[in-house]
């Protein structure tokens, strides 16, 4: 059973500029909820236990934002018919029960964020989530969760993109299985509109083998000197093992860039 996630938070935000210059894009408000909760929730619906989260210390803002105990107590005690005051404090308190902090100082990859958790890593398989990707309308993880039970192997979220927009994205080549199941064969980052092998691209959510930890370990930094999530999975790919790409259902939306942060807010008042 996959019962840890692990979410990157180290990142700079440069794209949600100048917002995130003081203030750390994972906890701007996303139609009055900071967006690091849709992700919490999103776990915690599809059966995970223990989160741990990646920052480095110039977000250390975030781990307080678990851990102000003392802000809510007092004013609890000042305001003791509050009850949107207690239920908001009841539902942090959820939250750090199931956290776990990492740090990632440097910027050095996704890869090299994802290695830090080495050692806290139980099972075979661990859950991964992208904060920048948000899916409404439907629980990702609890669809990719169910399928590596299914086919007892890694799967990692996917969805058709327009041929013109594939190097914007990773791309798998593929061999479909059903309407929305394919084996992983390959996947190329950012590939030119002749060389993509196919229009099906990589979102943020991810049930990886503990064996990736292996290979990262010894990965050497690729693309801008920095440690790749998806050169691992080239890796384990090239040495035969099996990997399920999935069509999620639900609505894709990019909460990293402000056009996107923008649209986020205005889709997700909509529900």
């Amino acid at each position: 059973m996959i019962k840890q996630a692990i979410i990157p938070l180290a990142g700079q935000g440069t794209r949600l500029l100048p917002l995130t210059s003081v203030f750390p894009k994972e906890l701007l408000p996303i139609n009055g909820k900071p967006a690091i909760e849709y992700i919490l929730d999103e776990c915690i619906k599809s059966g995970i236990k223990e989160i741990i989260l990646i920052i480095s210390k110039r977000k250390n803002i975030i781990k307080k934002y678990f851990y102000n105990d003392v802000f809510y107590k007092n004013l609890i005690k000042k305001n003791k018919n509050d009850k949107k005051l207690k239920f908001e404090y009841s539902k942090i308190k959820k939250y750090k029960k199931m956290i776990k902090f990492v740090y990632q100082n440097s910027p050095r990859g996704t890869g090299d964020a994802v290695l830090k958790c080495k050692n806290l890593i139980k099972s075979k398989y661990f859950l991964m989530l992208m904060p920048d990707d948000l899916i409404i309308n439907s629980n990702c993880s609890a669809s990719l969760v169910k399928l590596h039970n299914r086919y007892k192997s890694p799967i990692i979220a996917s969805k058709k993109v327009n041929k013109k927009d594939v190097s914007r994205w990773g791309i798998f080549d593929i061999k479909k299985i059903n309407k929305k199941d394919f084996i992983i064969k390959d996947v190329i980052e950012k590939p030119s509109i002749k060389s993509a092998p196919s229009n099906y691209a990589v979102i943020g959510r991810y049930v990886l083998p503990k064996i990736i930890f292996k290979v990262l370990k010894k990965q050497r930094p690729g693309q801008n000197g920095e440690i790749h999530i998806t050169d691992a999975i080239r890796f384990l790919l090239h040495k035969k093992n099996k990997f399920i790409g999935h069509i999620f259902a639900g609505k894709y939306l990019d909460c990293g860039t402000m056009k996107g942060y923008i649209n986020s807010s205005i889709e997700i008042s909509k529900l």
